[in-house]
């Protein structure tokens, strides 16, 4: 017999043998019983631990709220010169003069006060020269949680940002101007009615008439 056909005859064989087992339910290997219930205990653990993983996995964390606007920012300078340092409050878009510095914040955002702090504000600085010449020497994010991030640094003032606030005790540049425009009127008092002069008397006498 040929190799081939020999192996032809193997094939039908194991084909056959196959389809026995799928046939013949008795004729399938049986797995013992103790290897079943292990099998099964097994499963079961699995299982359950699945479950406590599940239910001790960490909540997805909340969405970050909204950052707030402030419409005041709060500023502390120092003069090197005299060492002073004062803190004073900007309306946002408002000029304020320190030294020879102008400071103008244009934003100013901070975080909810159950988050972790974050505050920042956009600002412009000027320096008034010798000459009265108007020069940006800043433009950029100030950080109140990192003053020295983004200070501005200058021979004679130094400014940064301490906060911003919702509040200030300065009034707003609207009201100060509206207060500077108004008229000062005094009332005006009303005056007394002018007094008749007195009547001269009447002369009787025809002889001084003459």
């Amino acid at each position: 017999m040929s190799p081939s056909k020999q192996f032809q005859e193997k094939c039908a064989a194991v084909r056959l043998g196959a389809s026995a087992v799928a046939f013949r339910p008795e004729l399938r290997p049986r797995i013992p019983s103790h290897i079943s219930k292990a099998l099964i205990a097994a499963t079961s653990i699995l299982l359950a631990s699945t479950a406590v993983y599940a239910a001790q996995a960490p909540a997805a964390a909340p969405a970050p709220s909204e950052r707030i606007t402030n419409p005041v920012a709060e500023f502390a300078g120092i003069d090197k010169i005299t060492g002073r340092i004062i803190t004073f409050d900007v309306y946002i878009d408002e000029t304020v003069q320190f030294g020879a510095l102008q400071v103008t914040p244009r934003v100013c955002y901070s975080r909810p006060d159950t988050e972790q702090p974050k505050t920042d504000s956009f600002v412009e600085v000027d320096e008034i020269t010798l000459d009265r010449k108007i020069r940006r020497i800043f433009t950029g994010w100030m950080f109140a949680e990192s003053p020295g991030l983004n200070a501005v640094e200058h021979a004679v003032y130094d400014v940064w940002l301490k906060g911003c606030k919702q509040k200030s005790d300065v009034p707003p540049p609207t009201a100060a101007k509206a207060d500077t425009a108004k008229p000062k009127t005094e009332a005006a008092t009303p005056k007394a009615p002018a007094q008749p002069a007195d009547a001269a008397p009447a002369d009787d006498d025809p002889a001084s008439a003459n």
